[in-house]
């Protein structure tokens, strides 16, 4: 049996009569009574308001047509002192006029004189299951209140007029808001993050076939707050049973911390690649003039050794100048640095240059691309390291043989550009950690294949900080297609 079984039988509704007939409040409380509720009497209006005062009734009999205090002055006051208590009124003038009139005032139903005590029990029954409903949703509303004030982040529920149904503590500390409740407010009075109430709006103006939320990192400068703040902002839509949008409940998570965290390792990584980058590149050389033979002649063993040397010092170099590549995307440094560029263009120079490597391997090239593309607004120097990264992957993971294909197609507004060898391919398994930095696929046949790890990961945070993206299709021993989408350039 639930928690809220066990609520619900416990629970003895209270009763009140008001009557000012003998008969008819002895009646109701031997019917009631042996129902199993509690119930109390009063013989006019005024003794029933003080009991009412007193203590708390779910249920309240009350006759219309009493001396001095009516029924129906009676109903206002209970009303006012109580709104949730069910008010079932007793009239000995059937007519139709009382009733209605009593049902606008805010009682719940009515029973005529003179009436069988299977009427009343009907009666109660239904007031009971209505006054459970009640509690039901009061209830609810309580836990959902209290769940939400004490999240700790930012919600904020609004109705298809920007006026605020709903708004936590957190969100309000977020924004700046000093007001202890904006409910009732339109948006515009007290918010003034601009990004928001944009999104707010964007979310209304949504369709059933565009995406269910906006998500959004916005800087908030001032706002009541000291310091630069950065929130994470996610707006969507809910609708009513025809589907029409009828409000938008945002979220805001502070991801100051995070950021700044992130800020911190990605400094710290470029620190440490630029600090021993020179020295290594210095080893470089050095090793470089004695393996030419610069420094005298050298026996076979100590030009194995040098030459091994020089290849795991070459993977490190690589690997220094990958992680600043990747600190400075990171960093957003290259969204200032975008031009509109002919991937067209960059496919054909990349193809050409890693042709002959692949010629070498005794891997096929073959491309397939229209003669013009759409134009992307893009930093070139990346696109071309994305490209560059894919097909020097294709080429290290596929056998002698094999083909690599190349081809590009319009997808919705997106350029998607494509890569798939006939490779090794990769393991369901893998294929999850691919793009994490420094994770490298290590089994039998790729063990011999050299690399940092980091070439994947380059490649997601390129995207990203183009508002692009990349999947992968793979199955181990028959090859992987990776797939590019880049934003279009719109005139």
């Amino acid at each position: 049996m639930t928690t809220e079984a066990v609520i619900q039988i416990n629970y003895t509704p209270r009763i009140l009569v008001v009557d000012d007939e003998v008969r008819i409040r002895e009646a109701c409380r031997v019917v009631l009574e042996d129902c199993g509720y509690g119930v109390s009497l009063a013989a006019t209006g005024a003794t029933g308001l003080e009991l009412i005062r007193d203590h708390h009734f779910d249920i309240i009999l009350l006759d219309l047509m009493m001396p001095e205090l009516s029924g129906f002055e009676v109903l206002a006051q209970v009303k006012a002192l109580h709104p949730d208590t069910v008010v079932i009124v007793i009239t000995g003038y059937a007519t139709l006029e009382h009733s209605v009139d009593a049902m606008k005032k805010g009682a719940f139903d009515f029973i005529p004189k003179p009436f069988t005590p299977e009427h009343l029990r009907i009666t109660i029954a239904k007031a009971i299951d209505y006054t459970r409903t009640l509690r039901d949703i009061a209830d609810t509303r309580s836990r959902l209140r209290t769940l939400v004030n004490r999240i700790s982040d930012g919600v904020m529920c609004t109705n298809h007029e920007h006026r605020v149904a709903l708004a936590n503590p957190a969100f309000l500390r977020m924004i700046g808001c000093a007001a202890e409740s904006v409910i009732g407010n339109g948006v515009d009075d007290f918010l003034d993050i601009s990004r928001i109430r944009e999104m707010i709006q964007e979310s209304l103006d949504m369709n059933d076939s565009q995406p269910t939320e906006l998500t959004e990192e916005i800087s908030v400068n001032g706002h009541g707050q000291s310091d630069e703040r950065i929130l994470s902002a996610r707006c969507a839509p809910f609708r009513d049973r025809s589907g029409r949008n009828i409000g938008v409940i945002t979220v805001l998570h502070d991801i100051t911390a995070l950021k700044k965290m992130d800020r911190m390792k990605s400094e710290f990584v470029s620190m440490v690649s630029h600090e021993i980058r020179s020295p290594m590149n210095s080893v470089l050389m050095q090793i470089q003039v004695i393996l030419d033979g610069l420094a005298g002649e050298l026996t076979e063993k100590q030009r194995d050794i040098l030459t091994r040397a020089h290849l795991k010092i070459e993977n490190l170099a690589r690997m220094t100048t990958e992680l600043l590549d990747l600190a400075r995307i990171e960093s957003g440094l290259i969204t200032l640095e975008r031009e509109p560029v002919a991937m067209a263009d960059v496919i054909r120079d990349q193809v050409a240059f890693h042709f002959p490597l692949a010629a070498s391997a005794s891997i096929e090239m073959v491309v397939d691309i229209p003669e013009t593309l759409p134009l992307v607004l893009a930093n070139r120097r990346n696109m071309e390291e994305v490209l560059s990264n894919l097909i020097t992957n294709a080429i290290k993971y596929s056998t002698g043989g094999g083909r690599i294909m190349i081809d590009a197609a319009i997808v919705n507004d997106y350029l998607r550009i494509q890569v798939k060898d006939t490779g090794m391919g990769i393991s369901a398994e893998d294929q999850q950690w691919i793009f994490q930095r420094f994770y490298r696929v290590k089994d039998e046949t790729t063990r011999h294949i050299t690399g940092t790890g980091l070439g994947l990961a380059i490649v997601k945070s390129i995207l990203e900080s183009h508002q692009g993206r990349i999947k992968i299709e793979s199955q181990q021993g028959e090859g992987s297609t990776f797939s590019v989408f880049l934003p279009i350039l719109t005139s």
